[in-house]
């Protein structure tokens, strides 16, 4: 854990962000409001189907890709799932169990999805996407059990996805990353499913706030210390921040690190996850986990949705191409 040493009160410094983002972070803060109280249902519906801000997604790809809408009988309820998979061919392919972001408390089950529409699009795998259920309504350990079980879902049905059950790969955006992290610690705990690689997109990973990085931004006007904060007490309430807090909750808790599968883990530079994310990369590496580690400079949270800056081009291609890599295996 890299520790905050500052004194109290003393500004924190932060890297500047990169100048081609800048446009785009005022473009964000234009249309997403701050995360509190009187705004998250706002927040709920900008989030539902897209990123705030962006154009609709053709999720067929022009017929390409077979979108299907379920419900799945989980334990003790029904979640809506969207699970797309090429419209040629018979499969099994290896599955993209996608978890969308939303700090906990918004986004849905479409929320992110175009990150991962070429992989289907090309012929090389299904994904599916969980709507688990949201804080603070339903605090932890609902949205992490929601996304385990959906996940255990997909393997028992493996023949009607047209999946190979041992291919999996795990994957999620912010607080999907986090929720990604603690599935795949759940699935080795208890020996299944089978998860070949995990895919953690900028993840929202502790809740302790005793890094440098979870305190440097305070009304920063991109993703800063106070949505975190919030987020993070909606899904833990009085909990957060104590000894009673389990590491699928929070991943960056887990005590062992090891036998986990291979990672792909991203952040940027300038945002408040940077030192959870690096301190989490850097502890599976020691435990013996092949990872790929990538830090993009200049890069607040949410940055990769600026499809015209040259990090986000860069951030997006070299994913993509661990992805694809992932799935050949």
């Amino acid at each position: 854990m890299t520790e905050n040493t500052t004194p109290v009160g003393v500004p924190l410094p932060r890297p500047p962000y990169d100048p081609e983002l800048v446009a785009g972070l005022a473009a964000i803060r234009n249309a997403v409001p701050p995360l509190g109280d009187d705004t998250l249902q706002q927040l709920r519906e900008l989030t539902k189907k897209a990123v705030p801000g962006t154009e609709p997604v053709d999720l067929t790809v022009g017929g390409r890709v077979r979108v299907d809408e379920l419900n799945v009988a989980t334990q003790h309820t029904e979640l809506p799932m969207v699970v797309l998979s090429p419209a040629e061919g018979q499969g099994p392919w290896p599955l993209i169990y996608f978890i969308h972001g939303g700090a906990m408390v918004a986004g849905g089950r479409h929320l992110g999805l175009d990150d991962f529409l070429s992989h289907v699009a090309d012929g090389t795998a299904v994904v599916a996407s969980i709507e688990y259920r949201l804080a603070p309504e339903h605090p932890d350990p609902t949205p992490v059990t929601d996304c385990y079980n959906g996940l255990g879902w997909c393997v028992e049905n493996a023949e009607r996805l047209r999946i190979d059950a041992s291919h999996v790969v795990v994957a999620g955006t912010s607080a999907g990353g986090g929720l990604a992290a603690g599935i795949t610690l759940m699935a080795r705990d208890n020996g299944a499913p089978q998860v070949s690689h995990q895919v953690l997109i900028c993840p929202m990973l502790d809740d302790r706030y005793e890094t440098h990085s979870s305190v440097m931004l305070d009304d920063d006007g991109s993703w800063d210390r106070i949505g975190s904060l919030y987020g993070w007490t909606a899904l833990l309430g009085d909990r957060r921040g104590s000894a009673d807090v389990s590491c699928y909750a929070a991943p960056a808790r887990a005590a062992d690190a090891s036998g986990l599968p291979r990672t792909y883990i991203d952040v940027g530079s300038a945002e408040g996850f940077r030192d959870e994310v690096v301190d989490y990369a850097t502890r599976l590496s020691r435990a013996g986990v092949s990872v790929d580690l990538h830090m993009w400079a200049g890069g607040f949270h949410g940055y990769e949705n600026i499809s015209t800056a040259a990090i986000s081009q860069a951030s997006s291609s070299t994913r993509a191409e661990f992805i694809r890599r992932a799935l050949e295996r």
